[in-house]
């Protein structure tokens, strides 16, 4: 997908890309790099860029479920983010020499991948 063109990038101070900022009616509305929308109801500009800025980026690195098209939820992390898709694959616990599932995921993500707090399943594991 490409991004609509009223989604505006916001960057931290070191150039580093944290998300968008959207106008919506007299105020803004925030999403993530996932492409999710982070505020219930439009914000100001100054509290759009701070709610970027807080969240950052290091939302990435967690533990996630992927609803696979059976409907059973993988345990997962995200290997890559970008407007053209989400790449995810199984947590291999840090063994690199583990074979691993990949998937392709759609931008901005849909109901697919979750917080694994959040799965509203049994979460299999490629370790269980």
């Amino acid at each position: 997908m490409s991004l609509p063109g009223t989604w505006i990038p916001h960057r931290r101070e070191d150039g580093e890309l944290v998300g968008w900022i959207e106008p919506a009616g007299e105020g803004f509305v925030t999403y993530d790099l996932l492409g999710r929308v982070r505020c219930d109801a439009p914000i100001d500009w100054l509290a759009a860029e701070e709610d970027l800025e807080e969240l950052g980026i290091g939302y990435l690195a967690d533990i996630y479920a992927i609803r696979l098209d059976d409907g059973t939820w993988v345990r997962s992390r995200i290997t890559e983010v970008s407007t053209d898709g989400i790449g995810a694959k199984d947590d291999d616990f840090g063994d690199i020499g583990a074979p691993v599932a990949k998937y392709r995921l759609p931008f901005p993500i849909d109901d697919r991948l979750v917080p694994i707090a959040d799965a509203p399943g049994e979460v299999r594991s490629l370790m269980s």
